[in-house]
């Protein structure tokens, strides 16, 4: 039996086990690799994707609960990297391994959309399950800020064009 749902903004239908993990389901049948493997528990943030706006944790959501939903990967934030945070990331210089980046950036994008301007307790809060190995926190949380200066920057521009 096929599961339908958004990804990225457009329709896909798998037929697989309806168990079977929506990580795996991205990245073994989808073949959208953006989103990663961590730990397989949930507990790392490497698998981050977005389900109908929330921050969710791929690796334990099984496939048929996306049903009818709308799912957003790495992918899906920009076509050329030019979402915000992907900037930001880029100008702080986040990663180093840059493994976990895809689930830090997605869990990161959630928290803005929420909260435009977030403080510095918001970002720890927010971004308390997702672990960086190489320990690149402050460098996550600055890139966090630029990023919500950078969108509010723009969201001024584009009003005092209209």
């Amino acid at each position: 039996m096929a599961i339908t749902f958004k990804l990225n903004g457009k329709s896909q239908s798998v037929d697989v086990s309806p168990e079977m993990p929506l990580l795996w389901v991205l990245r073994d049948t989808l073949n959208m690799t953006g989103t990663k493997f961590g730990c397989g528990m949930a507990l790392c943030g490497a698998c981050t994707v977005h389900i109908n706006g929330e921050a969710t944790r791929s690796c334990v959501t099984p496939v048929s609960s996306v049903a009818g939903k709308s799912v957003t990967t790495i992918e899906g934030l920009s076509p050329d990297a030019s979402h915000p945070l992907q900037q930001a990331w880029i100008e702080e210089d986040v990663p180093q391994c840059g493994y976990c980046q895809s689930g830090q950036i997605m869990s990161a994008a959630a928290l803005l959309a929420k909260k435009p301007k977030p403080t510095d307790a918001d970002i720890d809060d927010a971004m308390q399950g997702n672990i960086c190995r190489c320990g690149t926190y402050q460098r996550i949380r600055k890139a966090i800020h630029r990023a919500a200066d950078s969108h509010a920057g723009a969201a001024k521009e584009k009003a005092a064009t209209r």
